[in-house]
């Protein structure tokens, strides 16, 4: 089970820029959706690389689905080497994307986000009409499942 407060306060404390992504963020806007791991996109500048490395270092990041015992460590080389990162962590999963299908990474998401409040924290996080057409551009049945209740939402919203 992921405890989103947490993964969160961690990202958050240690001043890591990222951007709400997926379910959390389909919640966030008032979906009745549930996810089972934390997506986010995060800023790819080396000083944001270091805060994620560091933010996430002592709760045991690991690649999920990677078997036990794989030569894995997680620092700022990896991440600078990589893109995109699935982990399982002390608590809970977390998707990690240095850029996404339909969206781009950080800078190309950034004039799309709004600031919402989650856990008494202040997130920036995907707005609605973003977060349709990235889950449309996934193209997964369940993104593609959560469109539907996503447009709802967004005509409520215009309606309001």
């Amino acid at each position: 089970m992921t405890d989103f407060r947490q993964l969160l306060r961690v990202l958050q404390d240690a001043h890591v820029e990222f951007i709400l992504i997926g379910g959390m963020a389909a919640i966030a806007h008032g979906a009745a959706r549930l996810t089972q791991d934390l997506d986010v996109v995060y800023r790819r500048t080396d000083e944001n690389i270091a805060r994620l490395a560091s933010a996430l270092k002592d709760h045991s990041p690991y690649l999920r689905d990677a078997p036990p015992g794989l030569p894995f460590q997680w620092d700022d080389r990896t991440i600078r080497r990589g893109l995109n990162f699935t982990l399982k962590t002390t608590f809970g999963d977390i998707d990690l994307f240095g850029e996404i299908i339909g969206g781009g990474g950080y800078e190309q998401l950034l004039p799309h986000t709004i600031i919402l409040r989650i856990f008494e924290m202040d997130c920036r996080c995907i707005d609605l009409v973003h977060l349709i057409q990235v889950k449309r551009a996934a193209g997964r049945p369940r993104d593609l499942d959560a469109v539907a209740e996503l447009e709802a939402l967004l005509d409520e919203n215009r309606e309001s």
